[in-house]
């Protein structure tokens, strides 16, 4: 594999260099080293322990320990929400080591289920005497009123049941959280009875007395209890409020340090124990840039930890696939995540993330272009970005989530929507003469209706974009479609070329010079043969005003190559081009086909006999013809194999440049879906209220095109766009050169853990 590329401007679309790096800890100065490198964040450890499980792995123990601070924490944590306290922004920092942590929580955790225990027992003890407060006040009232108060009750009953019931109707008729039996009896026996359907049935049983006298002093000491036990429960709940309090301006920063902890020592497991049992030997991935800093690192653990021997820092050979890695920040991330929603690139193969912060967002616009809905997103993504320190630090909602985080992403889709809309000259489906009068004019009164007729042009062409006097003519449509698909091939033909020139820089890169004579040159010359011979005349035509008919000159190029083209000839000897170009395009189909699995089995042949090694200096191939050997003995290699996966590459590249080129044309489409949906809404919705000369339809007009405008073309059309330019990217584009088969350098970092802990929270 080459470490640098022949054209070193191509290294910038690279990944970074990586090498595999082994660490010999001293056990002082294990955890210290480990801690510091979770703070880099530069260092992907590997597992030297796979086949141990969890629980034989040297720090079980210490992972045990965290874990049970975790849950004291989130025990606090629910207590807090419980009672609608929140952590608190002010956090108080203070330096505590983890020791020093497990004895304060397990304190906190003591003093606060105390607090909880007391409080039940008090609340417990305060529900018994309210109910006891309330049996006393119920009894009293059937002794004192009853007959009276069922009396009446029996007598409105009779009168709404026609006279059927009883006096005991009124009594269980009347609606409670609980209801007040007076239970009268005679005898022990009844009274076991009496008890036993109480306890089974959970009813609560109070003493009571028939003297008012008594009872009304019952009463009153029940209420004096009660006071004493609000006031009570009050101090206990103040109490505890506080305590939650102070955890709240510390419960953060605990939290933090207890899965730095964690993670730590789940790292320390991944180690292997040396020999010795004096240190410890660590394996992972590095950026070569990084190396330099984990030494500094080794180094300042040691001297932070006292130790007499420093770690060892040294770089190991393998033929193990690194890990990819990209640096990105905020602004770039958004883009490179797109890519890696389609696949993470393969170690040091070209990044279609470069390209996709220009063409994703240009592509969008293409579809979207309306510089006044551009201006909606700008101002969204503005308003995005000026409270980003806000936001960041806050959980929001998945989509305003992922909305957030790819403000700068629509910030990029509203400028290039910006200058698409003013190429357009729509604004919100209105034209505007922002860049001079129009070359047009009326020849005489006939041309004031609706479909402007009988303009004659009597100044230069209007200097930017649309002249805005098409819009609204009978032409509007078929010129707008006519520009807009012819636009679409190009994009589509120049990104399509895009893809397969970033296919030979792979090539080069990793010396693979079969896909350079086999792959690349072949696909060019059949893309261009007859996809980029369309932009050509697409060009020409646009730049000499011919009417020529493309749809018949590129039919008949297949169907009768040696026909005169007659009108449809836009330029001296373009038969005889037509006629090149159409050989050229099927030499290149058995170009593509038959010489790379016939070379590929006379490498395999040579270098089996010892006669050749240094023909087979690509990667690609190599791990192809390993595959076959490793397969069958080291030995056989299966031509079948190879040839039918070169047919299937070749079929799909020939009818992908078919079907890819076609799939371009939904730049068109949605570009024209967008402007007839936002023309409909402007003329159907807000001039038609206005014309009826209304108020009140006005008002309402105006916040059914708000609404519509919104909901319709600045979410679901946003949405429709970004997706299909997202499409055009991952099938289009990236297929062209793009394997992604590889995986993300993931390190050791402290920042990374604790982001992931709070999206997942």
């Amino acid at each position: 594999m080459a470490e640098g590329s022949f054209w070193p401007a191509m290294d910038l679309l690279r990944s970074e260099p990586m090498q595999l790096v082994q660490l010999i800890i001293p056990m002082e100065s294990a955890h210290r080293t480990i801690s510091y490198l979770g703070d880099l964040g530069l260092f992907q450890f590997k597992d030297l322990n796979p086949e141990k499980s969890p629980f034989q792995r040297a720090y079980a123990g210490q992972i045990k320990r965290c874990a049970e601070m975790a849950r004291k924490l989130r025990f606090f944590k629910d207590q807090m929400k419980k009672t609608g306290l929140s952590p608190s922004t002010r956090t108080i920092n203070t330096e505590i080591d983890l020791d020093s942590l497990e004895v304060k929580l397990g304190e906190l955790e003591s003093e606060l289920m105390e607090i909880n225990a007391n409080d039940e027992k008090l609340r417990h003890t305060y529900n018994e005497l309210l109910e006891y407060k309330l049996v006393l006040q119920k009894a009293g009232e059937f002794f004192n009123s009853a007959q009276s108060t069922a009396a009446a009750h029996q007598r409105e009953f009779e009168a709404q049941s026609g006279g059927e019931g009883s006096i005991d109707s009124p009594l269980l008729l009347e609606q409670v959280e609980k209801n007040v039996f007076i239970v009268f009896y005679s005898g022990e026996r009844a009274k076991n009875k009496i008890l036993k359907i109480c306890e089974a049935y959970g009813a609560n049983r109070y003493p009571f007395t028939e003297d008012l006298g008594k009872q009304f002093q019952m009463i009153t000491e029940v209420s004096g209890r009660l006071s004493e036990l609000k006031t009570t429960i009050d101090v206990g709940k103040a109490h505890q409020s506080n305590l939650l309090q102070r955890i709240g301006f510390q419960i953060e920063q605990w939290t933090a340090l207890v899965k730095q902890e964690k993670s730590v020592y789940h790292t320390l497991n991944m180690l292997s124990i040396d020999v010795t049992k004096k240190c410890l030997v660590a394996e992972g991935w590095c950026p070569v840039y990084a190396a330099h800093k984990i030494q500094d690192t080794l180094q300042q653990a040691r001297l932070d930890s006292n130790s007499q021997i420093g770690g060892i820092f040294q770089v190991l050979q393998t033929k193990e696939s690194p890990p990819t890695y990209f640096r990105t920040n905020k602004f770039t991330t958004p883009f490179q995540e797109i890519v890696d929603a389609y696949g993470v690139a393969k170690y040091r193969e070209a990044n279609p993330g470069v390209f996709t912060i220009v063409t994703f967002p240009f592509l969008f616009a293409v579809m979207f272009g309306d510089w006044g809905h551009g201006i909606c997103l700008m101002l969204a993504s503005l308003y995005l970005i000026a409270m980003e320190k806000k936001y960041s630090n806050q959980k929001l909602g998945d989509i305003l989530e992922m909305t957030f985080g790819g403000r700068y992403l629509i910030l990029m889709m509203s400028i290039f929507s910006i200058y698409t809309g003013l190429i357009y000259n729509e604004f919100f489906s209105v034209p505007f003469e922002l860049f001079g009068p129009s070359a047009y004019s009326c020849r005489d009164s006939s041309c004031k209706d609706a479909y402007k007729a009988g303009l004659v042009k009597v100044r230069d062409t209007y200097p930017f974009g649309v002249d805005p006097v098409w819009h609204g003519t009978r032409s509007e449509l078929p010129f707008l479609n006519s520009m807009k698909m012819k636009m679409s091939i190009l994009f589509g033909v120049a990104q399509m070329n895009l893809g397969i020139i970033l296919s030979y820089f792979n090539a080069k890169f990793f010396s693979n010079n079969l896909n350079v004579r086999y792959q690349f040159v072949p696909q060019m010359i059949f893309l261009n043969s007859l996809f980029g011979y369309l932009a050509l005349l697409i060009i020409v035509k646009w730049c000499s005003g011919s009417q020529a008919d493309l749809y018949h000159v590129m039919i008949y190029m297949f169907l009768s190559p040696t026909d005169d083209l007659g009108e449809n000839q836009l330029f001296f000897g373009q038969k005889y081009l037509q006629m090149l170009l159409l050989v050229l395009a099927l030499v290149a189909v058995p170009w593509m086909l038959f010489p790379k699995p016939f070379l590929l089995k006379k490498q395999h042949e040579e270098r089996h006999q010892g006669q050749s090694y240094a023909l087979l200096d690509n990667a690609d191939d190599n791990l192809e013809t390993e595959h076959h050997s490793s397969s069958h003995g080291h030995e056989e290699f299966e031509f079948s194999e190879v040839f039918v996966h070169q047919l299937i590459h070749t079929i799909e590249f020939v009818l992908g440049s078919v079907s890819n080129t076609a799939s371009y044309l939904r730049l068109w489409a949605l570009s024209l879906a967008h402007s007839e949906l936002s023309s409909v809404f402007y003329d159907k919705v807000l001039l038609f209220s206005w014309e009826l000369n209304n108020r009140v339809v006005l008002i309402i007009g105006i916040i059914v095109f708000v609404c519509a405008t919104v909901g319709v073309l600045l979410v679901m059309e946003t949405l429709s766009a970004f997706l299909h330019a997202m499409r055009l990217h991952w099938i289009e584009f990236q297929n062209k050169f793009y394997e992604g088969d590889g995986y993300k350098f993931s390190p050791f970092s402290f920042t990374l853990l604790l982001s992931e802990e709070d999206e997942a929270a």
